[in-house]
């Protein structure tokens, strides 16, 4: 993952603070530290921050695209990671979010939020102008 970029500006700052108060970090886990025990000894004990519990959460009906894959219905998806989020368009050459694209921004992908994730979504629809603006600057400092 790259690292991240203007972690220590004010917006940023505020940003990652309403990203917590929205609860986005119950699904978008900030850390881990690998296992003590890897199979490479390079790779244990080391901290990465993935901004991902990597796990499945329904979404509701919104993003649903009603394939079932082995235990997944079609809500379910897993957790995208957010490290280098902020780089999609310079890496990817586009900025489109979600499984399928359908976000044109990281904006529009939070409000696709649904399922387990409406009330963070919810919340965040209450930001006025500055917050958005904070939450995007922190989402694309990862």
């Amino acid at each position: 993952a790259p690292p991240r970029r203007d972690v220590g500006s004010p917006q940023v700052l505020a940003g990652k603070n309403l990203f917590y108060q929205a609860g986005c970090q119950g699904c978008h886990t900030p850390q881990f530290t690998t296992a003590a025990d890897a199979a490479e000894p390079e790779l244990a004990n080391q901290v990465i921050r993935p901004y991902s519990d990597l796990l499945l959460h329904d979404m509701g009906p919104g993003l649903a695209d009603e394939r079932t894959e082995f235990a997944a219905n079609g809500q379910d998806w897993r957790t995208a990671p957010l490290w280098g989020i902020g780089l999609s368009e310079t890496v990817s050459g586009h900025s489109q979010f979600l499984h399928d694209g359908r976000a044109r921004n990281l904006l529009e992908a939070v409000l696709w939020h649904g399922g387990e994730a409406e009330a963070a979504r919810n919340f965040v629809l209450t930001f006025n102008a500055e917050q958005r603006a904070a939450l995007l600057a922190f989402l694309n400092s990862l």
